[in-house]
């Protein structure tokens, strides 16, 4: 069992930066793929962005540009720079790992932007 953790949301202006880091209990160098996703109340979770255990990133379109993701294979961790935010970006943002075929979820952290 794979645990996901993720912290560094919080509330920031229209246009301000945040960074979310993801730490995992288990090697991230094993997993398939790691990512980030978020959702909003009353909506599905939506995909955001992800690398593959090659190193390959891939972003959806509303946040190509601003985010920015990456990982410590050291530290276990996965990251999600975010800059120049929009209120459409506010939302519960989850980390997700895959290992095998299994997928992984951390708790969510909240991240609101203020116009």
């Amino acid at each position: 069992q794979v645990q996901l953790t993720e912290s560094g949301g919080g509330l920031v202006q229209f246009g301000g930066s945040l960074r979310l880091s993801c730490r995992a209990s288990a090697s991230i160098f094993n997993f398939k793929s790691a990512g980030w996703y978020r959702q909003v109340p009353g909506k599905e979770r939506e995909f955001v962005a992800r690398i593959t255990a090659g190193g390959a990133t891939d972003y959806a379109d509303s946040v190509k540009g601003r985010f920015t993701v990456s990982r410590s294979i050291g530290k276990n961790e996965l990251y999600l720079q975010m800059n120049d935010l929009k209120a459409g970006d506010t939302g519960v943002y989850y980390c997700n790992g895959v290992q095998g075929v299994i997928p992984y979820w951390g708790q969510g952290t909240q991240v609101t932007v203020s116009s």
